[in-house]
């Protein structure tokens, strides 16, 4: 191996940049420095951090093209300003969001392919959901990135599978109720459901829509019952497989004999990324599964694939019958 391919390996494993970018989303200097430019003295004072610690990391993120040094002091830069706030890459390196504070269980790894365990546990001393119910900013930022998240997608989702044949749809787990607001949007004879431990967010998005409603409650416990279809999206890679059985179990209990279920996430080797696998296995316990993992999931609670329909860059409907 030449020096060239060291030197590539070292930068693709070098922690530097990757913290240096959590810290500058946490401390808001994306936003701060937007527009105009500011001395390194008065940031620091401003922030009440250290000038000179303050003035490596910029040093360093300017070499990187995230800032621009003036004659004053620093200021972001159009690429930068992919960093600020209001983005979804800001919500998700925040060290001080749901996202950003997972993301530190990577430090965990080792244990989690040793045992198969998340690591977020082990750092935090609990799991993600209860560090969520722990700390309602986490829960509201969570909120908010699974917002960013499918807001892209939403519409494609929504237009990419025949949700009309569906007269109800109960959607588990549907936080917000970005994607359900998309389907009965792109379906108007269809009706929603929503349930989810939190529905204060829901709540506001249907209030004005009168197909739709908000139910609290896990998806561990009873669902609605007698829905056309139960949709799971974004559910099951975030648990190991014998929660998410159980997440199946209950749908399964709550629906009529010509029910779907309908698995919306990313496969693996389908649309689901490598890099996601170990997110999801690192937080969660979980991973982005392939088909057949799907289908060994579901066939215990009585459930049978009928089909597979990618309906956007990054997700997949997976339509079960029940048989």
């Amino acid at each position: 191996m030449g020096s060239d391919d060291a030197n590539t390996i070292l930068r693709m494993a070098g922690l530097a940049t990757p913290m240096a970018l959590r810290v500058a989303v946490t401390l808001g200097l994306p936003d701060r420095l937007r527009g105009d430019e500011v001395a390194v003295e008065r940031l620091a004072e401003d922030l009440g951090v250290a000038p000179v610690p303050l003035g490596l990391l910029l040093g360093h993120l300017t070499t990187l093209g995230f800032f621009e040094r003036t004659a004053t002091g620093y200021r972001t830069t159009g690429y930068g300003e992919h960093l600020c706030g209001d983005t979804l890459t800001g919500v998700l390196l925040n060290l001080d969001t749901a996202g950003g504070r997972a993301e530190l269980a990577f430090v965990e790894l080792l244990h989690s392919v040793t045992t198969g365990e998340p690591g977020y546990d082990r750092r935090y001393g609990r799991d993600f959901w209860g560090d969520l119910a722990e700390h309602p900013p986490l829960r509201e930022s969570f909120d908010r990135q699974m917002t960013h998240r499918l807001r892209a997608d939403a519409p494609q989702l929504a237009a990419g599978y025949d949700w009309g044949r569906f007269a109800t749809v109960v959607d588990v787990g549907g936080g917000p109720g970005t994607l359900l607001a998309a389907i009965l949007a792109a379906h108007p004879g269809t009706r929603g459901r929503l349930v989810d431990v939190d529905v204060s967010v829901a709540a506001r998005t249907f209030a004005a829509e009168e197909r739709a409603s908000v139910v609290a409650g896990s998806f561990f416990d009873p669902l609605p019952a007698g829905a056309d279809a139960y949709l799971l999206c974004d559910i099951l890679h975030d648990w190991d497989d014998e929660h998410a059985g159980r997440v199946l179990a209950r749908c399964v209990e709550a629906a009529r004999p010509d029910s779907r279920v309908l698995v919306v996430e990313a496969v693996g080797g389908r649309r689901g990324r490598t890099d996601m696998d170990l997110a999801m296995l690192v937080i969660f316990g979980g991973r982005e599964r392939r088909v057949a993992e799907f289908e060994a999931l579901a066939a215990p609670h009585g459930l049978v694939l009928d089909a597979v329909t990618d309906v956007s860059e990054g997700r997949s409907v997976l339509e079960f019958g029940i048989g």
